[in-house]
Order: C-alpha cells, then sequence, then structure tokens
C-alpha cells in the first residue's frame, strides 16, 4: 500500500465517523440549545435538566440511525477487505 492509498482510507475512515456520529451529535446540539434556552427564560439550573433529555435524544436517533450505521460500516468493511485482498 502506498501513501496514496493510506491517505485516501484514512480520508474514507474519517468520513465514516462523521457519519456515524452526525446525526446524534446534531441531535444533542438541538436539544442542549432548547435545554438551555428554557433554562435562561425560566432560570432553573438543575443539572439534571441538560443531561436527561440528551441522553433520551441520543438513545432515539442512535435506535433509528442503526439501519444506515450497519450499512455503512459493512460497505467500509467490504472496502478494506478489498484492498486485503487485492494487496493495495
Amino acid at each position: 500500500m502506498d501513501a496514496f492509498h493510506a491517505a485516501e482510507m484514512g480520508r474514507a475512515a474519517m468520513l465514516l465517523v462523521l457519519t456515524l456520529a452526525g446525526p446524534m451529535l446534531l441531535a444533542a446540539l438541538i436539544v442542549g440549545v432548547a435545554v438551555s434556552l428554557f433554562q435562561a427564560l425560566t432560570q432553573l439550573q438543575e443539572t439534571t435538566i441538560t443531561f436527561v433529555p440528551k441522553l433520551l435524544v441520543i438513545g432515539g436517533v442512535l435506535l433509528a440511525s442503526l439501519p444506515m450505521i450497519g450499512k455503512a460500516m459493512a460497505a467500509f468493511m467490504a472496502r478494506v477487505a478489498d484492498m486485503i485482498i487485492t494487496g493495495g
């Protein structure tokens, strides 16, 4: 494997990580902003108010995106296996 193929696999791996984690991070961002706005408007400063909604939403998004995650990881592994078989 030369440097170009190594860099290409690194780029593909980083893109895979962003694809897999992106929906959950975006959901956490939206819920975090909404909860922060709610806390600022009501002046409630309870720390559990921030964690519980994020945990529930991230869990729901994870369950909803599991088929997409499986397909993306299977495609990446097939690509890696092809590169291993062909020797680069």
